[in-house]
């Protein structure tokens, strides 16, 4: 098994030490564009593999996707991050043309590859990476939705005052602060609905606080996370690899679910060997199916500015 990361930065090394550790492959490629610094981060993380007890063989590599030959699943994390005060749209002009030239490039030396999106406007990057590639969209996966679930958790664990792993909560929707919907209603502590513990003010909070969680934390640290955000990756990537079949919220391409088509929206979907093969519907009350319908508007008027790219 060989895995692929494009973008050696915070969230792209994260997530090759979590699948490194986790031994998810027996071959890791670290590539970036910039010079020695996928090399370098592959040597440090090769120097904790005695320390950490595992056996993966990471190879860093500047610009060099011939490298990237046979590998099976693609992790791109590459583009510029989002800063302080910048909307995930205003992003798309300059990480548009890299996450297209990277997929290109990528397919060239894999071409049954499985990408997990993870660069931002990560729905729009998604719709992109689908279009440009022409590739099954199973094929195709956007991470946002399993991170911002996992900050739903955190949120409520918070309140609850437990275990963040008790809980099952999901998100969905577009991965923008004003697009994703934390679907409070389905979510539960060890299958008892946590709606029976919280006042209509605590629900009401966490849902804000889930909503913008990126924000505070590009406030607080002046920049994108990245644990986080690089952990979810390599969760998706053990789904795949060890075909788990585990249900994520992750944007992929509707046709008809939800009653929405040609878009990718956060949806629960299964994550196996074969990318993502299923979407599960959840059955979104009159509310819930507004704000979703709203959050796909949004998400339109962010895929339009590719037609002027």
């Amino acid at each position: 098994m060989k895995v692929t990361v494009v973008g050696a930065g915070a969230v792209g090394a994260t997530c090759a030490d979590n699948i490194a550790r986790k031994e998810l492959c027996e071959e890791l490629v670290l590539l970036d564009i910039k010079e020695g610094l996928a090399e370098g981060k592959a040597q440090d993380m090769m120097q904790s593999a005695t320390l950490l007890g595992f056996d993966t063989r990471i190879i860093g590599s500047t610009n060099d996707y011939s490298k990237t030959a046979g590998s099976d699943v693609v992790v791109v994390t590459s583009g510029i991050p989002r800063k302080p005060g910048m909307t995930r749209e205003e992003l798309i002009g300059t990480n548009a043309g890299i996450v297209r030239t990277v997929c290109e490039n990528i397919l060239k030396y894999s071409p049954n590859a499985i990408f997990i999106i993870i660069s931002n406007p990560m729905d729009t990057m998604t719709y992109l990476a689908l279009q440009a590639t022409g590739i099954a969209k199973n094929r195709i996966i956007g991470m946002g939705g399993t991170l911002d679930s996992a900050r739903f958790k955190y949120q409520l664990s918070q309140r609850l005052n437990c275990s963040p792993s008790d809980l099952n909560a999901v998100v969905v929707g577009g991965h923008g602060d004003t697009t994703m919907i934390p679907l409070i209603r389905y979510a539960t502590w060890n299958s008892v609905p946590v709606t029976n513990f919280l006042s209509q003010n605590d629900q009401e909070a966490i849902v804000k606080d889930t909503m913008v969680g990126g924000a505070t934390l590009t406030k607080l640290i002046g920049t994108s996370a990245w644990y986080a955000p690089g952990a979810a990756g390599a969760a998706l990537v053990e789904s795949i690899v060890r075909d788990e079949k585990k249900l994520f919220t992750c944007c992929v391409a509707l046709e008809g679910e939800y009653g929405l088509s040609d878009i990718c929206l956060g949806v629960p979907v299964v994550i196996g060997k074969n990318g993502w093969e299923k979407i599960v519907e959840f059955g979104l009350n009159e509310e819930e199916q507004a704000l979703f319908n709203k959050s796909a508007e949004a998400v339109r008027t962010m895929n339009d500015v590719l037609k002027t790219l």
